[in-house]
């Protein structure tokens, strides 16, 4: 399995890659996927790669709930409400592309 980890764009490197810096370090990333991005973005990398641009908004909801899946694995789960505040008590929705047809929201 493995788990997109926010990073944002510090510098731009030859053609088609930046290096990034997030939770684990500065690492040179693939940009191919997203295209070349100012200093400052946000992408969500995978396995070397950026698949997909974020807002800094995402991106700290993103760290905040791999956060809480390391506290939940080490036995912590005292924070795992905060790291999922947007998911605390509503009830679970399919996205739209999911729901049967003629299904209300």
């Amino acid at each position: 399995m493995c788990i997109g980890i926010p990073m944002q764009v510090m510098e731009p490197e030859g053609t088609g890659g930046a290096w990034c810096v997030g939770r684990d370090g500065r690492q040179l990333l693939d940009m191919t996927l997203v295209g070349p991005q100012p200093p400052g973005t946000w992408v969500l990398a995978f396995v070397g790669a950026a698949r997909e641009v974020m807002t800094p908004e995402s991106a700290a909801q993103t760290d905040a709930a791999i956060d809480a899946l390391a506290a939940a694995l080490r036995g912590d789960t005292a924070a795992i409400d905060h790291a999922f505040a947007d998911l605390v008590n509503r009830e679970p929705q399919l996205p739209e592309h999911l729901r049967p047809a003629g299904v209300p929201k």
